[in-house]
C-alpha cells in the first residue's frame, strides 16, 4: 500500500487513516485518483487544518475516479464506466475513504451558487463519455469559488 502525490512523493506515513481504510478493501490490487482531505464538524472541507500537519492522523481520503482495479488499467474506459466500476470498488469502504459525489447534469449559475453558499471550493465537471487523462483537458471544467479561503493561499502564492 503506498500513497503517492501527485508530485511523486510518498505520504503513505503521513496519513495512517487513509492507509488503514485502504488495506480493508476486499480489492488488494488497485489505483484510484483523489485528495486528502481534513473535514471539519459540517462536513465540509477545512484547508486550514491540512498544511499543518497537525492533524494527519484524521486525514481522509476524498476519491474522485478508478483508474486500476486488479490488474485492469481503467483509463481508455469512459468516465460513466469508471464510475460503475468505483461505486463496486468502494461499496463496503470503511471510514477513511470516501467517494466524493458524482451527479449527471452540466454545472449551471444555481448549483454553483449553491455551492458557493456550502462553503464548497468549487466544482469540477467532465465529460461521462471521456477516457481518463491526468492534468487539466479541454473535457473537464473546474470552476473555484473565489470566496474560500483556499483562494486566500492562491492569492498569497502569487505574489
Amino acid at each position: 500500500m503506498r500513497l503517492i502525490t501527485r508530485g511523486g512523493y510518498n505520504w503513505t506515513d503521513r496519513y495512517p487513516w487513509i492507509v488503514e481504510a485502504a488495506l480493508k478493501n476486499r480489492q488488494k490490487r488497485f489505483v484510484i485518483d483523489g485528495e486528502a482531505v481534513i473535514l471539519g464538524v459540517d462536513g465540509i472541507s477545512d484547508f486550514d487544518a491540512l498544511p499543518s500537519g497537525r492533524h494527519n492522523d484524521e486525514v481522509q481520503f476524498c476519491a474522485f475516479d478508478v483508474l486500476v482495479e486488479g490488474g485492469d488499467d481503467l483509463r481508455k474506459l469512459p468516465l460513466s464506466m469508471r464510475k460503475a466500476n468505483f461505486e463496486r470498488l468502494l461499496a463496503r469502504r470503511p471510514e477513511g475513504i470516501f467517494i466524493k459525489p458524482f451527479e449527471r447534469g452540466e454545472i449551471g449559475p444555481d448549483l454553483f451558487r449553491a455551492a458557493c453558499q456550502m462553503g464548497l471550493e468549487g466544482l469540477v465537471s467532465k465529460r461521462r463519455d471521456r477516457p481518463y487523462q491526468a492534468g487539466r483537458s479541454k473535457h473537464w471544467i473546474e470552476i473555484k469559488n473565489r470566496a474560500h479561503p483556499a483562494m486566500d493561499r492562491v492569492k498569497e502564492a502569487l505574489r
